[in-house]
C-alpha cells in the first residue's frame, strides 16, 4: 500500500512539474546548474563526532564474590580497550555501582560516569569482598542506582549498557524498594540494555537473572564464582608497566585552582595505580591509554602539554599563575622548550608502548588459542553482548577485536 501511495504521490508531482514549466520559464530565468553557486557546508562536526559507549558496572561485593571483584580489578583494562577496538574508536564512560545488602557495612556505594578511567579504578581497587552469606542481597536499589543515579548521555546515538555481576537473587521483600521490574521499564525508556552475569549455579539466582535480562532486553550469561577470566601474564607485561608510568610523567596541567585540585586527585588516582595494581593490569592499562579511545583518561582535563602541540591554546594566552608551578619562573624561551622536550618524549613513548603492546596482543591471542577455553570467559561474554547489542549504534567490531 505505501508503495502504491508513493508512486502516486511521484506521478502527481512529476505533472504538475512538467505543467508548470513553461510559466516558471517565462516568469524567471533559470541559471544553468554549471553556474548555481552554492554555499559549503561544514562537516567537520559531524565528521569529528565519535560515536559513545556508556557502561556501568553493578558489581556484588559480598563476600562470597571475592574471586570475582579480583576479576574485575584485573579486567577492567582489558573490556575497555576491547571496546576501544570499533572502527570508529568510541568516546568512552564507565561507572560503577558496588551492593550488599541492609545490615551490612553498606546497601551500595556508587562511582558515576566519567571517562576517567583512573579515578574509577582507583575506587574500585579499595572494594573488599565482606558481609553477605544471608541469601538474596539489594538488588533493586542496586539497579535503581545505576539507572536514576548515573549522568546518562540524553544522546539516542551513544549505547549505553549495564552489567549486573552478581551470585544472590534481589530481596523482593523489602516494602520501601523500588522493584526491579520498574527500574528496567524506566531504563528501556532512556535506551539502556541491562545484561545479567550469573556468578556460580544457584537456581534461585538463575531465575532471577533471566528474568532481569529478559526485562532488560540484555543477555543472561553465567560464569564460574570466581568469573572465569582469562589472566594470562606475558613477557612485555613489566616493560609495558614501566614506560605507561614514565607516559604518565610527561603530563603538565594548567587551569584555576578548583582545576588543579581535580587534577592532582586525577594524578594521585594514577600513582596510586602503580603502586597497587599488578604488572598485568598496568600493562593492560597501557594498552588502552595509548589508544584513540583512551587519551580522554591519560589526558584528564586541561593537559598542557596536548593543548599547546594541539594549537588548541596558546602559550602566551595562559596566566602565569595558571601554569604549572614549576613552569611559573621559567622565561617563555625555557616554557616553550620544556614544551616541545615533553612533547617528544611522550610521542616517542607512544610508540613504543603501541609496538610493545603489539607484540603482547599476540602472544596473548595464541595463548588463549591454547588454551581453548575463551568462550567460556567472563571477557569474552562482556565482548559477545557489546559487540552485538553496539552494533545498532553504529559501533562495528570484528572478530579479532577482543582484547586480554
Amino acid at each position: 500500500m505505501k508503495t502504491k501511495i508513493t508512486t502516486l504521490v511521484i506521478f502527481a508531482a512529476t505533472a504538475a512539474t512538467v505543467s508548470l514549466f513553461p510559466y516558471f520559464q517565462n516568469a524567471v530565468a533559470i541559471t544553468p546548474p554549471d553556474q548555481i553557486i552554492v554555499d559549503p557546508v561544514d562537516l567537520s562536526a559531524l565528521v569529528n563526532e565519535k560515536p559513545k559507549i556508556e557502561v556501568v558496572f553493578v558489581l556484588d561485593t559480598t563476600g562470597s564474590m571475592g574471586g570475582l571483584i579480583h576479576a574485575a580489578k584485573e579486567k577492567i583494562w582489558s573490556i575497555a580497550s576491547t571496546m576501544a577496538s570499533a572502527q570508529s574508536a568510541p568516546e568512552i564512560k564507565m561507572g560503577l555501582v558496588a551492593y550488599r545488602d541492609r545490615g551490612d557495612n553498606y546497601i551500595t556505594k556508587t562511582i558515576d560516569l566519567s571517562t576517567d578511567l583512573d579515578s574509577m579504578y582507583a575506587t574500585l581497587m579499595d572494594f573488599k569482598a565482606q558481609g553477605g552469606g544471608d541469601g538474596p542481597e539489594s538488588v533493586n536499589q542496586a539497579l535503581d542506582d545505576a539507572v536514576n543515579r548515573m549522568s546518562w548521555s540524553q544522546d539516542d546515538n551513544t549505547y549505553k549498557v549495564v552489567f549486573l555481576v552478581g551470585d544472590a537473587p534481589a530481596h523482593m521483600d523489602y516494602q520501601d524498594d523500588i522493584k526491579y521490574p520498574e527500574t528496567l521499564k524506566l531504563a528501556l525508556g532512556k535506551g539502556i540494555k541491562i545484561n545479567a552475569i550469573q556468578c556460580g549455579r544457584d537456581t534461585n539466582t538463575t531465575s532471577n537473572w533471566q528474568q532481569i535480562a529478559s526485562l532488560g532486553q540484555g543477555a543472561y550469561f553465567q560464569v564460574e564464582q570466581a568469573g572465569s577470566a582469562i589472566a594470562i601474564a606475558t613477557p612485555f607485561d613489566r616493560e609495558l608497566a614501566k614506560l605507561s608510568a614514565t607516559l604518565d610523567d610527561t603530563r603538565l596541567y594548567f587551569g584555576n585552582k578548583e582545576e588543579k585540585e581535580r587534577q592532582q586527585n586525577k594524578v594521585a588516582a594514577s600513582r596510586k595505580l602503580h603502586l597497587e595494581s599488578s604488572e598485568e593490569s598496568l600493562a593492560r592499562r597501557a594498552t588502552f591509554n595509548t589508544s584513540k579511545s583512551g587519551d580522554r583518561n591519560f589526558l584528564g582535563e586541561n593537559e598542557l602539554i596536548d593543548a599547546i602541540s594541539s594549537g588548541r591554546v596558546e602559550l602566551s594566552a595562559i596566566d602565569k599563575d595558571n601554569l604549572p608551578a614549576a613552569m611559573q619562573s621559567m622565561a617563555p624561551e625555557e616554557q616553550k622548550n620544556l614544551i616541545e622536550a615533553k612533547a617528544k618524549q611522550r610521542t616517542e613513548l607512544r610508540q613504543d608502548i603501541q609496538q610493545l603492546a603489539e607484540k603482547r596482543d599476540n602472544y596473548l591471542k595464541k595463548e588463549v588459542a591454547k588454551a581453548g577455553g575463551e568462550k567460556e570467559s567472563l571477557d569474552n561474554k562482556i565482548y559477545s553482548a557489546i559487540r552485538k547489542q553496539s552494533e545498532e549504534k553504529g559501533l562495528i567490531y570484528s572478530d579479532e577485536s577482543a582484547r586480554y
